[in-house]
């Protein structure tokens, strides 16, 4: 018997199909076609596929002019493949893909630097928060147990892990994504991005999504010295000191698993000089590693 997630995602692939051809069609022409009651093919279409550009006349839906005839999936999984970010995102299917081809939802995503964190159990949770940035729909969840109510403003993956950066109450924040829980969005209620929100995001720069900064000291070995200046690994990097060995920089972040995160990953190449707590924290994780191997 075929699987319920396999039943959504033919249906979905049909539907994605269907709008990719130019057809037009109601939610009820749908629900008879596909054997699913209208409440189905409505979700289908504010969550499931929210983040496709779908525009609707009369009871009608259809996707708008400019985007007909351009979603190449095969493609694009292929390439995804070969150049091995196939994991970055935690789905690669039809309706994900129509949004990365999508110019519009360019702004929805922001991925810094290598390495990322595994997030394929919580596809739901990401394809959700993307379809609330996308309308502008504010979303409520549960975070370190407390309840928040936020208007999200995008998603970023910065040193490898994902965060949510979103209004609260007036003051731009960011979430950690893995924390989020029990996630609603009203999307049927829009807010309008607040300007020079939109203008932080735009700089770029990985010290607006936190007001309180943490100074780091690293030392980086020398033979890592063309991969971190070639790219964008640490914002706001400073040379303190080097010489033919290392290299002893300055950098600062909002959130410790940011430098975490990057010092783990190129281990033994990059050393964490100060703060210390960070140090031992590291220290505490990579003990803990090997104990259990």
């Amino acid at each position: 018997m075929e699987k319920e997630h396999d039943k959504i995602g033919t249906r979905l692939g049909l539907i994605i199909t269907k709008l990719n051809n130019g057809e037009r069609f109601t939610a009820e022409e749908l629900a008879d076609e596909f054997n699913v009651n209208v409440r189905t093919i409505q979700r289908d279409i504010n969550e499931r596929l929210s983040y496709i550009p779908l525009q609707k006349e009369q009871n009608y839906y259809f996707l708008s002019p400019h985007a007909l005839g351009k979603l190449s999936y095969k493609d694009i999984q292929n390439f995804a493949q070969i150049s091995g970010i196939s994991e970055l995102y935690p789905s690669l299917e039809h309706s994900f893909i129509s949004d990365l081809l999508e110019l519009k939802f360019n702004s929805l995503y922001m991925v810094k630097n290598s390495g990322f964190e595994d997030i394929s159990d919580k596809k739901e949770l990401f394809e959700q928060l993307s379809g609330a940035i996308s309308r502008q729909s504010p979303i409520h969840f549960l975070y370190n147990e407390k309840q928040r109510s936020v208007n999200p403003y995008k998603l970023i993956n910065n040193n490898g892990i994902w965060y949510l950066l979103a209004d609260d109450n007036a003051e731009l924040k960011t979430y950690t994504f893995s924390k989020i829980k029990q996630l609603k969005w009203d999307f049927k209620i829009h807010f309008s991005p607040k300007k020079e929100f939109l203008n932080q995001i735009e700089k770029n720069d990985v010290n607006w999504i936190s007001k309180d900064f943490i100074e780091v000291i690293l030392e980086i070995d020398i033979k890592a010295k063309e991969y971190f200046f070639r790219k964008e690994t640490l914002t706001n990097k400073r040379i303190i000191e080097e010489n033919e060995n290392h290299i002893i920089v300055s950098t600062n972040i909002a959130y410790d698993d940011e430098i975490i995160h990057l010092v783990k990953y190129w281990i033994p190449y990059i050393k964490i000089k100060s703060p210390q707590y960070l140090q031992e924290k590291l220290s505490k994780i990579l003990n803990e590693y090997l104990q259990t191997t």
